[in-house]
């Protein structure tokens, strides 16, 4: 493919000048603006730019993004597939050994070769704006992400820091089940749990629980749970704390994690880590939870390939068909979207 300049996008912020690249996560307590990704199998990327600017995504482009046809997506689990996973995760909740998994599957498709994350982040800014939109293109090391998460992970400004985990999704708010709200709490708990290990006594609180919040084609049930950092905290502690993130883990995380290895058959990757920014001079970042994550896998011999990820938070209320339909119901729009089907202001998008 042609070479593509290093750059990452959050918002109307871009950062360009790539100064150096590494796993490390104490550089984010150093100097400088960092773009972060953290696959949810735990590899680490954080990058420093030299220049960070104001600049609006542009407007998609004629030919700017060609992705794949609509029905070239093929699912790491099919729905007999998912749906068994669904009914062995209620058997491991009836033994008492979780609350609560989250059951992921990764959709894949083949791409062109020129493919550039940057043009597919002006088609999701068009078609499903996300308050932590963000895009990170290091081509070289891996690393091609557009994502239209709505989800916050962990924002830290000083020593204060929250999470904002979402549980409960419906197409309108008429659709979230006693089970949603029961689920967020849970999630809750376990995210207040999580900040204190690294956050003062006492300075765990809960500001808002299952609050609806209205996003492109559904709703979501959202919580924020706030801390204050221990004195001489960082970000490797913060992050060792709290990651993966309990939406997309589960409770108790541990047997969640296990639970999940044996029963999802493809690797997240960016789908469900951490993707965002940390501007060390300020003491300040934002990192969100990498659902409504694309990304292009160029590992396979074969031709590039898009990847994109959809769970859904399995509990004892579960049902198996309507898990399944809550994945198709995160994918659909997305899926459009990226595949230039998605009809915007009587027009599609490309």
């Amino acid at each position: 493919m042609p070479h593509l300049p290093p750059l990452a996008r959050f918002g109307d912020r871009v950062a360009t000048g790539l100064l150096d690249v590494t796993s490390d996560p104490a550089a984010l307590d150093s100097t400088g603006f960092w773009a972060v990704c953290a696959d949810y199998e735990g590899r680490v990327t954080c990058a420093r730019f030299a220049e960070v600017r104001e600049e609006p995504v542009p407007a998609p482009r004629p030919g700017g993004w060609q992705g794949p046809s609509a029905g070239d997506w093929e699912s790491s689990l099919d729905r007999a597939a998912y749906t068994a996973g669904v009914r062995r995760i209620r058997e491991h909740i009836a033994t008492g050994e979780v609350y609560q998994v989250n059951l992921c599957r990764v959709l894949s498709a083949p791409v062109a070769a020129d493919a550039d994350v940057d043009a597919l982040t002006a088609v999701l800014a068009r078609g499903n704006p996300a308050p932590y939109a963000g895009t990170i293109r290091l081509s070289e090391h891996g690393v091609e992400i557009a994502t239209a998460s709505p989800e916050l992970y962990l924002r830290r400004t000083g020593r204060i820091v929250e999470s904002g985990p979402i549980k409960g999704t419906g197409r309108t708010e008429a659709d979230l089940l006693d089970k949603d709200y029961a689920e967020n709490v849970m999630i809750v708990d376990l995210v207040r749990n999580d900040l204190g290990r690294v956050c003062s006594t006492g300075s765990v609180s809960v500001p808002d629980l299952c609050v609806v919040e209205k996003h492109p084609g559904l709703v979501h049930l959202v919580s924020t749970v706030r801390g204050e950092l221990r004195p001489e905290t960082g970000w490797p502690a913060l992050l060792e704390a709290t990651f993966p993130a309990g939406s997309i883990s589960g409770a108790p995380k541990s047997s969640a994690l296990r639970i999940i290895d044996a029963l999802e058959t493809a690797p997240r990757g960016p789908y469900c880590g951490g993707i965002g920014w940390v501007d060390a001079d300020r003491g300040a970042g934002q990192l969100a939870v990498g659902i409504r994550t694309f990304w292009i896998d160029r590992t396979a011999e074969h031709a590039p390939v898009l990847r994109f990820g959809a769970g859904a938070g399995i509990t004892w209320g579960s049902d198996p068909e309507g898990e399944w339909y809550e994945t198709e119901l995160k994918a659909a729009r997305l899926l459009a979207v990226a595949s230039g089907s998605y009809e915007v202001s009587g027009g599609t998008l490309s």
